[in-house]
């Protein structure tokens, strides 16, 4: 299968050809393959790249045989690195297969390499040291987001239809903003996160994916969703398969508009244009807009201090835990700046104090849902920005400690973490693009817990009234000779 050929589908599409006989998994693999080769020396996107394993592929559901990626965080395969984006990590090996691992063989979905993140997930933008800068392939000068970036740029240039992303705090939706790609965070709870850990960042982090269009990203959370022996609580099981849920009509829904963080920083005029246009096209089609805020329930001070707490205490088990299993050191030689500063701050956390954070969660959780007693749905933008130039996103955080670290982040991405904290899905779907570069703009749909059908069916809506699919950057792999 040419290259041109192979980008022409989404994954889906990719396994219709498979179930009819008309490719076999080995051809598909083979051209994502050629895909990294052509494309990755630019974006830097796919860090490790395997052949396809020898094992049979397994049939029988709507992405057997598609060539797929795993991030560099979270989800480990037997035998493969898994190493978080450090030094600290490097060469760290997986003895088996996490649960969402072998959910991913299940689906028959042949895992091909694994992409870049930021060290330990700490930043919206995918620049670590371990690997070097991932790259947009709308502008390689611009960052594609983060934590999620590499999966979204390898997906944005077509090495692989779709791919492995986590989420704490907007690291699938930031990256899906970046780069032109559809993106929605699950529910809390909706995807097993076992067997090595039964919550991430105390629930703010859930996995999911990034694709290029909406019905891939249905496919896949029907294959993965689902509790596993020992989970502490789930998401109550959808009423039916998402894939079901996308041919559904949303009907007339309240949409709650905001503008305006709770930071209340500037947001730059293309994203709030982006957003505007977003809610006239929802009025045209026959939902209801309004404007109104996103309350969190406690100052935006607080909100950010609980976030660090949790974010912090988290970092000192796993940087302690792989400075153990390695024998390594903590400290410039293995660990990156900022992150040195948030362990040394996050060392400082008081089991009170910590407390405190979780109760923070939970109001801030009983004020996000209310706010979808009124409403079914809340629109914002994604990012307050247009994706930012490498090497510019610690600047004015240089001295930062932990608490620091992390307002600098959610100063760049406002909109995105209440809904981790309240463990509400969301999604970002790419609906706009800045009239002076071309780069996309994705706008923000939120939803209550365990609503992922609604924004499926408006997604699925929007993608039919504003196709975005067949817009390519400018480092396209279907362009390859």
């Amino acid at each position: 299968m040419e290259l041109h050929e192979y980008t022409r589908y989404d994954a889906v599409g990719l396994a219709g050809l498979v179930a009819r006989g008309e490719v076999t998994p080995a051809e598909l693999a083979d051209a994502a393959q050629a895909a990294i080769a052509a494309v990755n020396p630019r974006i830097n996107a796919v860090v490790e790249s395997w052949p396809a394993e020898n094992a049979p592929v397994p049939g029988g559901t709507p992405l057997a045989g598609v060539p797929f990626l795993i991030k560099d965080l979270a989800v480990s395969m037997k035998g493969k690195r898994v190493e978080l984006g450090s030094r600290l990590a490097a060469g760290n090996v997986a003895g088996e297969d996490s649960f969402l691992m072998r959910r991913f063989r299940r689906a028959g979905l042949v895992t091909l390499g694994r992409t870049g993140t930021p060290e330990f997930a700490f930043s919206t933008t995918t620049e670590p040291v371990l690997y070097g800068a991932a790259r947009n392939p709308w502008d390689l000068t611009r960052t594609p987001g983060g934590s999620s970036g590499g999966s979204a740029a390898a997906v944005a240039a077509g090495v692989t239809p779709l791919a492995h992303a986590t989420d704490a705090a907007g690291s699938i939706r930031v990256p899906a903003a970046s780069t032109g790609l559809f993106g929605l965070k699950p529910t809390r709870g909706r995807v097993s996160l076992g067997p090595e850990a039964d919550e991430v960042f105390n629930g703010l982090a859930v996995h999911g994916g990034l694709s290029r269009t909406v019905r891939d990203s249905a496919a896949l959370l029907d294959l993965i969703q689902g509790p596993e022996t020992g989970d502490p609580y789930f998401a109550e099981r959808p009423r039916r398969p998402y894939l079901e849920e996308i041919t559904r009509e949303p009907g007339r829904l309240r949409v709650g508009l905001v503008t305006t963080p709770g930071s209340g920083r500037a947001v730059e005029p293309a994203v709030t244009g982006a957003t505007l246009a977003a809610a006239r096209l929802l009025e045209s089609l026959g939902h209801q807009v309004d404007v109104t805020t996103v309350e969190l329930g406690v100052s935006w001070e607080e909100f950010v201090l609980a976030n660090a707490r949790l974010w912090c205490a988290n970092l000192v088990q796993w940087i302690d835990g792989f400075a153990e299993a390695f024998g390594r050191p903590v400290d410039e030689s293995t660990v990156e700046p900022e992150m040195l500063a948030s362990y040394a701050w996050g060392r400082t956390v008081s089991g009170a104090e910590f407390v405190h954070a979780l109760d923070v969660r939970n109001r801030v959780a009983r004020s996000i849902g209310a706010r979808f007693e009124a409403r079914d749905l809340l629109l914002t933008p994604t990012l307050p920005e247009l994706p930012m130039a490498l090497n510019t996103y610690g600047q004015g955080a240089e001295n930062a400690d932990g608490p620091g670290w992390v307002e600098h982040l959610f100063h760049r991405s406002p909109f995105t973490a209440a809904f981790n904290v309240a463990g509400t899905p969301a999604m970002s779907v790419p609906l706009g693009s800045d009239p002076a570069t071309g780069m996309p703009i994705g706008v923000q749909f939120a939803a209550g817990y365990g609503r992922e059908d609604l924004l499926f069916r408006l997604a699925a809506q929007l993608e039919k009234a504003e196709p975005w699919a067949e817009r390519k950057p400018g480092v396209w792999a279907g362009d390859t000779p």
